[in-house]
């Protein structure tokens, strides 16, 4: 454990740059030691967290659902390290929090694509005798819910993760072992490696966004080699359409013959 937090360092200064995102449930986070940027991440997060309420006959349970959005002004705290850094974000005097963990894996080459970065551990913790997204609770009280075997947001070292897809990570509580759904999307994310202040390195893009962005620029480029193939047909028509015209037109009217030359 001694060794993991000297490699993760001392807690550096963090900022919540919110309010300069251009979408209201995109949030912006910086981390930033010595004076430069070692951690930034952008994006927009709901968690949907089961809970149970009374029946109408106040003796069975019916399960509900709270959708809570991870709220602008939201107090953040970051590590960063050389192979492992970590972002907190809590809200609403800190009865939610949400950790993000990353770490940086790869073989000792000189080809630097064979570094890998990825989220490996989601943590967040609530109080269900919150009452802005919890109605009622039953047997209300804080709860813990963390990943499970996590490798996402894989990215080559260097490069920073986009995805504008909305993307789904489960959690599992520790007491009551329910599914916590975290949804994440219009993601950016870069927890190493940042060569500019304030600047994202190249984005590596999920496989939904390419996919997507393949949907969109295929019709485009159906369409322009459509577009190509009739102009080459009207082309190759008019070419022949000359060629003809040129040529000695031959009577069908053989009795005609006696009368050329």
């Amino acid at each position: 454990v001694r060794d993991a937090m000297a490699r993760i360092g001392a807690e550096q200064e963090v900022e919540n740059l919110s309010g300069l995102s251009t979408s209201p449930e995109k949030d912006i986070f910086v981390v930033r030691d010595n004076g430069t940027t070692c951690l930034m991440a952008e994006f927009a997060a709901r968690l949907m967290v089961p809970y149970d309420v009374s029946a109408t006959n106040y003796v069975d349970l019916i399960t509900e659902e709270a959708e809570i959005p991870l709220a602008r002004g939201a107090e953040v705290r970051g590590k960063c390290g050389t192979t492992e850094s970590e972002l907190q974000i809590s809200w609403l005097d800190k009865v939610y929090t949400l950790k993000l963990y990353f770490v940086k894996e790869g073989h000792n080459t000189t080809k630097r694509q064979e570094a890998v970065w990825k989220m490996n551990k989601i943590q967040f913790v609530y109080d269900s005798s919150e009452r802005t997204y919890f109605k009622d609770a039953v047997n209300p009280g804080k709860h813990t819910a963390n990943s499970h075997h996590l490798s996402a947001l894989l990215t080559p070292a260097g490069k920073s993760y986009e995805c504008q897809a909305q993307q789904t990570i489960s959690l599992i509580t520790s007491d009551h072992q329910r599914t916590v759904i975290l949804l994440l999307s219009e993601v950016r994310i870069q927890p190493f490696d940042i060569s500019a202040d304030f600047i994202f390195s190249e984005e590596h893009k999920c496989p939904v966004d390419e996919r997507e962005q393949l949907e969109e620029t295929l019709p485009l480029i159906l369409g322009l080699i459509l577009g190509l193939m009739i102009v080459i047909t009207i082309c190759i028509y008019h070419i022949h359409h000359k060629l003809t015209a040129n040529q000695v037109q031959l009577p069908r009217d053989r009795s005609q013959y006696k009368h050329m030359g």
